[in-house]
């Protein structure tokens, strides 16, 4: 998606709710919920995948009448920040919902952002849910912030098993950008690989994220003849270089990441040469989907002209504040209060089909609930369309 038509599309949603709040906010009070992510850049459709699907849902409860919340109804805004996977300008993003006492914050989507606004976020009492995978950032002593997602250490191991029982796979072979965030995930691929007893045979090649010719780096990856390349945290925009570059130099092996990715940029950017890529996916598939997410996905798609896969998961962070909030509404200006009610929170999840719960876990990965439960959901990309390999669930 270009500028232009991120600001356009932006605009008319940002009227619409306009309109709508004129509306609705005569008869309730609003409770706002912050969104401070990437949404321009190369990793831009991870952040507005998180915007849009909050504003999606924000917009649908408003339409019923609104969030009841301790017999009061309340109608959601989202207050956005595009902090452009820069940590200054998400500590400046961060720092603005303090200034306008909001308590729930949705993002960061990177390591060094969400990082770096973990100081304003205990010091301003705002629990925030990154798309961030250190686990310094969920470990005691820190307690703010919610991991939104599967971590890469718990997806990796996942997909390197299953492509060793049912490909065959044993040697493989890394890259990463030469970022934090690819570089932290690189490093876990890495253990993970090891600890399954697969042989890695390249795990020290990086890449300046303004690469345009990819062939000299991954010519020494490939003369290793992994049977798997991993892209270690590998953007949406540079995905589709990457699997062109390794295809046209010959390469016939598996590719895999541990991120989400974006069928569009991929179908456009690679075409059939991104036939079998695999990668994290959203958390849901069409067998698990309910009546309520394909309603989701027609109302994003209806607002937005497009629908991101990876809007799957990211729907669920909102929905977790504000069911929270719903069992114990003391939480909605205090999020030590959040926390007392985390570790016995259950409520249904409105998106699963059967008896599917919302529920914290992370007590394996981190010693305490600071993860929301979605599947994890494992995607291969197919003629401009993700296909479902997998799914499992993490403790």
């Amino acid at each position: 998606m270009n500028r232009r038509t991120l600001l356009k599309s932006t605009a008319l949603a940002a009227a619409a709710s306009l309109v709508f709040f004129g509306a609705a906010s005569a008869q309730n009070p609003v409770l706002k919920i912050g969104f401070v992510g990437v949404t321009s850049g190369p990793a831009a459709a991870w952040g507005i995948s998180n915007q849009r699907s909050m504003e999606t849902r924000a917009a649908w409860l408003n339409e019923l009448g609104g969030v009841e919340i301790d017999g009061q109804k309340y109608d959601v805004q989202i207050v956005a920040f595009d902090d452009q996977k820069d940590p200054k300008r998400a500590i400046a993003g961060m720092e603005k919902m303090a200034q306008e006492g909001i308590h729930y914050v949705v993002g960061p989507n990177v390591d060094d952002g969400a990082a770096a606004v973990r100081p304003v976020a205990e010091q301003n009492g705002i629990m925030y849910f990154p798309y961030a995978f250190p686990k310094e950032l969920y470990t005691a002593p820190a307690s703010n912030a919610i991991l939104g997602m599967v971590a890469n250490y718990q997806s990796g191991p996942a997909i390197y098993k299953y492509l060793m029982e049912n490909n065959g796979v044993k040697k493989v072979a890394f890259v990463a950008a030469n970022e934090s965030d690819p570089l932290s995930q690189r490093d876990g691929g890495v253990e993970a690989a090891k600890a399954l007893g697969l042989e890695v045979v390249s795990d020290s090649v990086t890449y300046q994220v303004d690469t345009t010719d990819f062939t000299p780096v991954l010519l020494p990856v490939l003369q290793s003849q992994p049977d798997l390349l991993v892209l270690s945290g590998v953007s949406p925009a540079n995905a589709p270089q990457l699997i062109r570059s390794a295809r046209e130099l010959g390469y016939t092996g598996l590719i895999s990441t541990e991120t989400a990715q974006d069928a569009t940029v991929l179908q456009e950017g690679a075409g059939e040469l991104a036939n079998g890529f695999i990668s994290v996916g959203g958390a849901s598939t069409p067998e698990l989907a309910s009546d309520a997410m394909r309603e989701f996905v027609d109302r994003y798609t209806k607002m937005f002209g497009e629908y991101n896969d990876e809007s799957n998961t990211k729907v669920y962070a909102l929905e977790y504040i504000l069911e929270t909030i719903k069992a114990n509404p003391a939480a909605m200006n205090d999020v030590e209060e959040f926390k007392k009610t985390m570790d016995t929170f259950e409520a249904p999840n409105p998106f699963m089909v059967g008896d599917a719960k919302l529920t914290y876990v992370g007590t394996t990965s981190f010693g305490q609930k600071r993860q929301v439960s979605v599947p994890l959901v494992v995607n291969e990309f197919k003629d401009g369309a993700f296909q479902t390999l997998f799914v499992a669930q993490v403790d």
